[in-house]
C-alpha cells in the first residue's frame, strides 16, 4: 500500500451502510457523523454512543527490560503499572517538546501496549524504536492487528454486561482486561475520551462488523447510537481534554499545556527530555508564559483554532478548539492566553472572529464533569 492511499477500518462498509458522512483523518477514511452531530453528543451524554477507533496506533513492547525502555523513552512511571492498568503519558523529544501523549496498557509483566494518536502513530513507532537501543526489548507495530470499537455514555455499562461475564464491576477507571464480547476475544478497557463513563474492546479486524452489530442489537433499547469523529471532538472539548496539534504541539512542553503531573522525575535513571523538562517546570512554577483556559461565549458566535484571544486592545493569547457547547448552549473555546489573564472570572478577554472582538468569559477547566 502507499502512503499516500487512504487507509480504510474493518468497519468502513458499515459506516457507509449507515449512510455516515465520510472525512480523511490523518491518512484514514473515518465518518464524521452519521446524521446530526449534536443528536450524537447528546446521546453519549444522556445514553450511549458507538464509536470506531481503528485509526488509533496500538504498538506492542515486550521482553525483559520492556519496563525499562518505555521509563526511558516516555516521561510517565511505566514500570510502576502494575499488569491490568492503564496510564497516561506522553512521549517527548530531547528538547521537551511533546511528540504524542499516548495510553500505556500493561498486559502481562513483560508486555505492554502502547496507543498512539493516529496521525502521531509512525512517529511514535520510529521513536520507541530507536530508543530501545541497547535494551532487551522488542517494539513491534501492530496497528494492523486490531480494530477498535468504544462504547461511551452512561448506558455502556449495561450494554455491555450483556454481552460479555467479564468483571465490569472490578474494573476500574484506567485498566484493561481480557475478556470475551459477544463471543469475541477483546481487551476490554475503560479509558475513554469523551468524559463520561465507557469501554474500548480491541478485537481482531475480522471481528470488527460482528461486535459492532452485537453493541448495537444490545443497545437498541436504551438508545445507543453510532457516532462520528466530530461529536468525540465537541465532547472531549467540554471534558477539557487536549487533542494532539491543537492543545499539544512539539512546540510545547507538557508543563505548558498544564500537564506537569504526567512527567516523573522521581523515577530511576535517566529519560528523553528530563534535563529540558526540569527546566520547562522551573520556569512554569515561577512565570508561567502562557496557560490553558476554557473561555466560554456570551454571544453566539463561534470560535475556532488559531483565533487570536484579546484584552484592552492587546492581542493576549490564542484559541487551540472551538465549537458550539451542547451540553453548554454556548460556544466554547480552549485558548493558551497570558497568565495575567488567565484566572477564571477575569473580565475584559474577547476573541477576534473575523475583525469582530467577541465577549467571552474565562473559566476553569473542563467545562462539563459528569457525575458520579
Amino acid at each position: 500500500m502507499s502512503s499516500t492511499e487512504t487507509r480504510r477500518t474493518a468497519l468502513d462498509a458499515t459506516h457507509r451502510a449507515l449512510g455516515a458522512t465520510m472525512t480523511d483523518f490523518a491518512g484514514w477514511d473515518m465518518p464524521l457523523r452519521y446524521a446530526s452531530e449534536r443528536d450524537e453528543h447528546v446521546a453519549v451524554r444522556t445514553r450511549a454512543g458507538l464509536f470506531d477507533l481503528s485509526h488509533m496506533g496500538e504498538i506492542t513492547v515486550t521482553g525483559p527490560q520492556a519496563a525499562a525502555l518505555l521509563d526511558y523513552a516516555l516521561v510517565g512511571n511505566i514500570g510502576g503499572v502494575k499488569p491490568g492498568r492503564a496510564r497516561y503519558t506522553m512521549i517527548c523529544r530531547e528538547d521537551g517538546g511533546i511528540l504524542d501523549d499516548l495510553i500505556v496498557y500493561r498486559l502481562a509483566d513483560a508486555e505492554y501496549m502502547v496507543v498512539a494518536n493516529a496521525s502521531n502513530a509512525q512517529t511514535v513507532l520510529d521513536a520507541l524504536t530507536e530508543r530501545a537501543a541497547g535494551f532487551d526489548a522488542e517494539v513491534r507495530d501492530d496497528r494492523d492487528a486490531y480494530a477498535l470499537l468504544a462504547v461511551q455514555g452512561p448506558e455502556s455499562p449495561g450494554i455491555l454486561k450483556s454481552l460479555t461475564d467479564a468483571d465490569l464491576d472490578g474494573l476500574k477507571y484506567y485498566a484493561g482486561l481480557p475478556g470475551t464480547v459477544a463471543g469475541v476475544p477483546a481487551l476490554i478497557a475503560r479509558t475513554g475520551y469523551t468524559g463520561e463513563d465507557g469501554f474500548e474492546l480491541f478485537v481482531k479486524p475480522e471481528h470488527a462488523v460482528a461486535l459492532w452489530q452485537a453493541l448495537t442489537e444490545a443497545g437498541e433499547g436504551v438508545g445507543l447510537v453510532p457516532c462520528g469523529l466530530s461529536c468525540r471532538d465537541t465532547l472531549r472539548l467540554e471534558a477539557g481534554m487536549p487533542l494532539y496539534g491543537h492543545e499539544l504541539t512539539t512546540s510545547l512542553t507538557p508543563f505548558d499545556a498544564g500537564l506537569g503531573r504526567v512527567v516523573k522525575f522521581e523515577k530511576e535513571g535517566d529519560f528523553v527530555g528530563r534535563a529540558a523538562l526540569a527546566e520547562a517546570a522551573e520556569r512554569a512554577a515561577s512565570q508561567p508564559p502562557r496557560v490553558l483556559v476554557g473561555l466560554v461565549a456570551e454571544g453566539r458566535r463561534v470560535p475556532r483554532a488559531g483565533y487570536q484571544v484579546v484584552a484592552g486592545g492587546e492581542v493576549v493569547g490564542e484559541v487551540t478548539s472551538g465549537a458550539p457547547s451542547p451540553t453548554l448552549g454556548r460556544p466554547i473555546a480552549m485558548a493558551y492566553v497570558d497568565a495575567a489573564h488567565g484566572a477564571p472570572g477575569t473580565e475584559g478577554v474577547g476573541v477576534d472572529i473575523r475583525g469582530s472582538h467577541e465577549p467571552y468569559e474565562v473559566v476553569a477547566l473542563p467545562f462539563y464533569k459528569r457525575q458520579k
